[in-house]
């Protein structure tokens, strides 16, 4: 029996996403927010492609010029071609989450490189399915987040959180 550790579960769940969705030539953009989710991602993503690591400095936070500096370093160090911070102004439309939230989206979506790959997990498929039951929104609730919803990538929603916190040890 094949008993994979954590790196090579994600680099199987992105290749196999890679496959499904994504041409092969494609550049890659990550995400990254610094933390082991994305990291983990970012780390599986600059092994397969080039890839350009996305971190978005939303200026909330006394130290976030700082905390951006030590993913763009992190990323440079697992191997990405190029690593780029993007300040960003966050309004206040929708509340603080959902600002910062567009304000992230609308720097990502900037980067015209090629597809975004995005760190939801397992878990956060499952939490935004039961806020937006809570906030009443029905079957679109139900539906989730999109694995491939262009230039968004997600090729970690079928993996659970514990495995990124794992592959980021290994």
């Amino acid at each position: 029996m094949d008993r994979q550790g954590a790196l090579g579960q994600l680099r199987a769940a992105v290749e196999t996403f890679a496959r499904t969705y994504l041409a092969t030539d494609d550049r890659w953009g990550v995400g990254l927010s610094g933390g082991p989710d994305s990291l983990a991602l970012t780390a599986v993503a600059a092994q397969l492609r080039p890839t350009t690591a996305l971190i978005v400095d939303h200026g909330l936070q006394p130290d976030s010029a700082t905390v951006a500096e030590t993913a763009r370093a992190h990323a440079i160090s697992l191997g990405c071609v190029d690593a780029q911070v993007v300040c960003v102004q966050v309004g206040n439309d929708g509340g603080p989450e959902a600002a910062a939230r567009a304000a992230r989206y609308a720097a990502l979506n900037a980067w015209r490189g090629g597809p975004v790959l995005l760190a939801h997990t397992l878990d956060d498929q499952a939490e935004t399915v039961l806020l937006g039951l809570g906030r009443g929104s029905g079957p679109r609730s139900i539906a989730g987040m999109r694995p491939y919803d262009p230039p968004w990538c997600r090729p970690l929603l079928g993996v659970r959180r514990s495995v990124t916190h794992a592959a980021c040890q290994e």
